[in-house]
């Protein structure tokens, strides 16, 4: 049980005899060397609410310990007066903090409970964050205010650059041992964590950097950051926040680098612009510019000078939500309060320039760089190359190549040449790889196997497997190995062109040039058998994986499940997926989906809805739309009852059906004329808070119009413009009741078109006109043509023409008559053509 004073306690735990806080507490005593061990084993919840009520209570705590640490100081650590303040205490940890490790330290695990790492969790979530202090109010994204605080005359100190970790730090036994304990924070008992705690106090400050470094979940290292951070006789060095914030900086977890930038400031920690950087670019890749660019004013506010670095890390993040005007704005700031920018900052208004498609300012700017006080380096030049080649301007490349060694006098080297036949090969263009690759080994410069790679694997993308293979034996000849990614690039250029049996050839020859094909390699020709009709050979090969000393992966199970798929060999297909289940690899709701759909395709709905179950009960992700489509399945059967059940069950699995699934129902339960159960149905979809969609509105008036339910069709679609508004409903109405001849409805509901008087209002219009005039009833079309005129709508005049022969021919000379002035009024037609029409 975890007392919520147990941040006291930890502190505390080294007393040199008894006191008179047994008052309150029942200590047990455990003699260790010279220190007594205090665990406090009993407290009711009384005494404990009576501790945090009564604040003469902490007052006597504070001085017992106080008076400890006076009386031992070599066996005491120096406890400030922050470490004894609970309320600050707890207020800075969160609530939380108590709950996920043990409050006791002992070695061996004894009288402790067990805990797990994985419950110190991120806890601002939960705790009531300081959101003045943190987010610096209501500020801009254009609001540079912060520049104002920089002087130009103060003396700036080096301050902590990157925490540069060296292999040796990564591989030390401290290290290993505590990533291993990390590892096993699931099955963590006492033991454990008292190990890790042990363990812990024997890091240096550069190896704890190593362990969050080491971590391949950030949010494994922020988890250990935070259980660190609360143990007893350790104390972060001011180096791992810095770590910390840097490796949170490459993730989105921003609310964990506020967290930590939080006990920075709380702390009373040395504080630097690099801080407040990393923050910045952790809320850029969480997709919070508005919070990036509000970083600058909490160090504004902390009283923290901006530097270089950070005024970069700005022109960084702005160029990156393309607010190159921002940038630029930005870029005026800093120099008028004497902040000169360096290459860095150039580079980042290049790369801006190349993402607005502004290449000719960017070129400007390389230009004009020497003028400015910093040259440009081959980074610039590398920005604008690339935007060229993704453009397909290549030629334009070899220009900009001549213009960095004519005026910036940089010499292409083999990082340039291997920046350009990367760059070139993967937009494509391989042909232009080859030519830098020749000029690069004329120059002696030496190109290894990944750039030789990246150019076969572009003429494999193009379907040129002639030039890839003579790439390859050109490898072999220079002494120069192909790697598996060569052969697997190869092999699925050969499986692209539909060479499946030169692809097999090939990966037999990669034994004998030493190189075993992996997962990747053996997946792609499964691939191209399953897109030559060989499904079953494939599921061969697959089989005998084990005796080939290779393993599938999902990707690979997936390849051979759409092949029999496509074959329509739906049970091979289903069969597999349940075999894919047993090893442990779970198929995406798409691939789940993709089979129901063929299921029910060929009728078999009831083997969808059981493979579905099946996958369910086993754990994969099956989501709302793998039911709408084992339900629009028995909706097209016809087996509404079936539909209606399984429909039901969504509920019970906790899915909720979405607009699409109830637009199936109600579509189906109209077409089989159960208008009533439609109505409730479309009724509950609304209640529940969904906005029926477009095809929602032309479903429910199909179906209503084809059974002449108006009225009701009416009521409901009054209830649903209310949520959605759908601008063409009562267009659709009218249209659907003159396709199905009930015109007579139609016109009584004319007038809520008309309400508009638009384009669209007109056609409908149109249309109740040749449908009253089809019938024979030149009159009607005639009325519907004057109620346009009255709404200052054009009715359309071919059909005008044809409405006034009509009458004409059954003697209604005025009607005819009037209609045409009409037009006439309008300046639709001529008088001539009046006359023309009615003679």
């Amino acid at each position: 049980m975890f007392l919520n004073f147990n941040p006291l306690i930890r502190k505390r735990k080294t007393l040199v005899g008894p006191h008179t806080i047994e008052v309150f507490f029942q200590f047990h005593t455990c003699i260790s060397g010279n220190a007594v061990e205090c665990i406090g084993k009993e407290l009711t919840f009384g005494l404990r609410s009576h501790f945090y009520t009564h604040p003469w209570t902490r007052m006597i705590i504070t001085a017992f310990f106080s008076s400890l640490s006076t009386r031992n100081p070599k066996s005491t650590p120096n406890f400030s007066s922050e470490s004894v303040d609970i309320d600050a205490r707890n207020k800075e940890m969160g609530s939380k903090e108590t709950r996920g490790l043990s409050s006791y330290d002992s070695p061996t695990g004894e009288n402790a409970e067990s805990c797990n790492f994985d419950d110190v969790d991120e806890l601002e979530e939960s705790e009531v964050e300081e959101e003045r202090e943190i987010e610096g109010g209501n500020d801009s994204v254009g609001d540079f205010r912060f520049l104002n605080s920089f002087n130009r005359h103060s003396q700036q100190n080096k301050y902590i650059s990157r925490v540069e970790i060296d292999e040796d730090e990564l591989r030390h036994p401290l290290v290993k041992e505590i990533c291993r304990l990390i590892d096993l924070r699931s099955a963590w008992t006492p033991k454990l964590e008292g190990e890790l705690r042990h363990l812990l106090r024997s890091l240096k400050p550069r190896q704890v950097c190593a362990v969050l470094r080491a971590q391949a979940d950030e949010r494994v290292a922020l988890k250990f950051f935070y259980w660190a951070d609360r143990q007893w006789r350790y104390k972060h060095d001011q180096i791992v926040y810095y770590a910390m914030l840097e490796v949170l900086s490459k993730t989105k977890l921003c609310q964990g680098a506020k967290r930590v930038l939080r006990f920075l400031l709380r702390r009373k920690i040395e504080r630097w612009p690099e801080a407040f950087g990393y923050v910045m670019v952790s809320f850029s890749r969480a997709g919070n510019l508005r919070k990036a660019m509000q970083s600058l004013t909490v160090m504004q506010k902390a009283g923290v000078n901006p530097d270089l670095g950070i005024c970069n890390t700005a022109m960084y993040v702005l160029v990156k939500w393309n607010r190159l005007d921002k940038a630029l704005k930005f870029l005026e700031r800093m120099q008028v309060v004497g902040i000169s920018p360096n290459t860095v900052t150039y580079n980042c208004l290049i790369k801006g320039y190349c993402d607005a498609h502004r290449v000719d300012d960017a070129l400007e700017l390389i230009a004009e760089m020497p003028f400015k006080g910093c040259s440009p380096d081959k980074v610039s030049y590398y920005t604008v190359m690339s935007f060229l080649i993704k453009e397909k301007r290549t030629k334009e490349v070899r220009q900009l190549m001549e213009k960095m060694l004519k005026d910036s006098n940089l010499l292409p080297d083999q990082v340039t040449y291997i920046t350009l036949i990367h760059m070139l090969s993967k937009h494509g263009h391989g042909d232009e790889a080859v030519t830098f690759l020749r000029e690069a080994e004329e120059r002696g410069f030496y190109i290894d196997k990944v750039g030789y790679s990246a150019i076969i694997n572009s003429f494999c993308q193009e379907g040129k497997i002639d030039r890839a293979k003579g790439l390859v034996n050109e490898m072999l000849s220079k002494g120069c190995i192909p790697d598996v990614v060569t052969y697997t690039a190869v092999v699925d250029g050969f499986c692209r062109v539909g060479k499946v049996d030169q692809a097999k050839k090939l990966l037999q020859q990669m034994y004998s040039h030493g190189c075993k094909p992996n997962t990747v390699t053996y997946t792609a020709l499964l691939n191209g058998l399953c897109h030559n009709g060989n499904s079953s050979e494939a599921k061969e090969m697959l089989s005998m994986s084990e005796e080939e000393w290779w393993t599938p992966n999902a990707i690979t199970y997936s390849v051979v499940m759409h092949g029999f798929r496509r074959e329509g060999k739906l049970s091979e297909a289903c069969d597999l997926v349940r075999e894919m289940i047993r090893k442990g690899f779970f198929p995406t709701p798409v691939e789940i989906n993709l089979l129901i759909q063929s299921l029910c395709r060929e009728s078999r709905v009831n083997d969808a809805k059981k493979f579905m179950e099946e996958c369910l009960n086993r754990g994969c992700a099956v989501n709302v739309v793998n039911f709408t489509s084992v339900i629009h399945g028995f909706c097209q059967k016809d087996d509404l009852d079936s539909a209606l059940s399984v429909l039901d069950d969504m509920y019970l699995s906790n899915k909720h059906p979405d607009a699409v699934t109830y637009t199936a129902v109600i579509d189906a339960l109209g077409k089989k004329g159960r208008i009533e159960e439609a109505t409730e149905l479309a009724k509950k979809m609304l209640h529940r808070g969904l906005i029926p969609t477009q095809v929602t509105y032309r479903a429910v008036i199909h179906r209503f119009c084809q059974l002449g339910r108006v009225d009701e069709l009416l009521r409901l679609l009054e209830k649903m413009l209310s949520r959605q508004e759908c601008r063409t409903a009562y267009n659709q109405v009218i249209e659907k009741l003159c396709s199905f001849g009930n015109l007579d409805e139609a016109y009584k509901h004319l007038g809520k078109v008309l309400r508009t008087a638009s384009r669209i209002d007109a056609n409908t219009c149109n249309v109740l006109m040749e449908s009253y005039l089809s019938k024979g009833i030149p009159l009607s079309s005639y009325k519907v043509a004057c109620r346009m005129f009255n709404r200052n709508l054009i009715p359309d005049l071919k059909l005008c023409e044809k409405v006034s022969k009509r009458l004409m021919l059954e003697g209604k000379e005025d009607e005819a008559d009037k209609l045409m002035l009409r037009l006439v009024e309008r300046a639709r037609i001529s008088p001539q053509h009046r006359q023309d029409v009615q003679s």
